[in-house]
């Protein structure tokens, strides 16, 4: 029997936060962009019912949460993100976080800088 998956996705939710390991970028703060995967099996049709989905607002608030929490790595804030996804929507196979922060403060021109982590069920 085939299986239907079902992708849900946030891309560039942009925030202004005060993420960094230094004490400038946590006093001054910087430009993130967040993207958040999500990937489940369908069982019928839905029925044009929300819980039978993963609620991608609900996904924007686990974000917007986590970016307002001050961590000095990024790599600590997306884990609090996948891990709330993980815990709250039980029927997801996959999970797929990134955080770009805009321009980091190097000794040259960046563009941005990227961190991601996957999680598989």
């Amino acid at each position: 029997m085939a299986t239907i998956k079902q992708r849900v996705i946030l891309k560039d939710i942009r925030f202004f936060a005060f993420h960094g390991f230094y004490e400038e970028e946590q006093l001054l703060g910087c430009e993130f962009y967040v993207n958040i995967e999500t990937e489940s099996d369908v069982y019928g049709n839905g029925g044009d019912d929300i819980s039978n989905t993963i609620n991608y607002e609900r996904l924007f608030q686990i974000a917007s949460l986590e970016m307002q929490n001050t961590q000095k790595l990024l790599e600590t804030v997306a884990h609090s993100i996948l891990d709330q996804i993980r815990h709250e929507f039980l029927g997801v196979k996959v999970i797929k976080v990134s955080i770009r922060k805009m321009h980091p403060p190097l000794r040259g021109q960046v563009d941005s800088s990227i961190i991601e982590l996957s999680f598989n069920r």
